[in-house]
């Protein structure tokens, strides 16, 4: 469902990281994703928000980052990232995680 709501809004390379099998993981998966403009991060952070809460009645239990170039949901178990292309470029927070399991999306 976050998939979607992110390909909904267009956003691009859109991936998710597996900790399930890590010992110590900051939570059981990651979303990450890019867009192309804070209006565009918003967006899909809006429409995640919408669906989660109006689909599965799950509320976030953080919002960081609202008006930047990386937003981040947290919903306790799954953490998701939207980020600039070029901030994500520069971080590059999937490459911290090489021992867990990556999914990547089509767009």
């Amino acid at each position: 469902m976050i998939v979607e709501g992110i390909k909904d809004k267009k956003g691009k390379d859109i991936i998710t990281l597996d900790f399930q099998n890590n010992a110590n993981s900051p939570c059981l998966f990651f979303v990450i994703c890019s867009a192309q403009s804070k209006t565009q991060i918003n967006a899909i952070a809006n429409n995640i928000e919408d669906l989660l809460l109006k689909q599965l009645n799950i509320k976030k239990w953080k919002d960081e980052g609202r008006g930047s170039n990386w937003r981040l949901l947290d919903y306790v178990d799954i953490v998701i990232h939207i980020l600039k292309a070029e901030t994500r470029q520069h971080y590059q927070i999937e490459d911290l995680w090489g021992d867990t399991i990556i999914k990547k999306y089509k767009n």
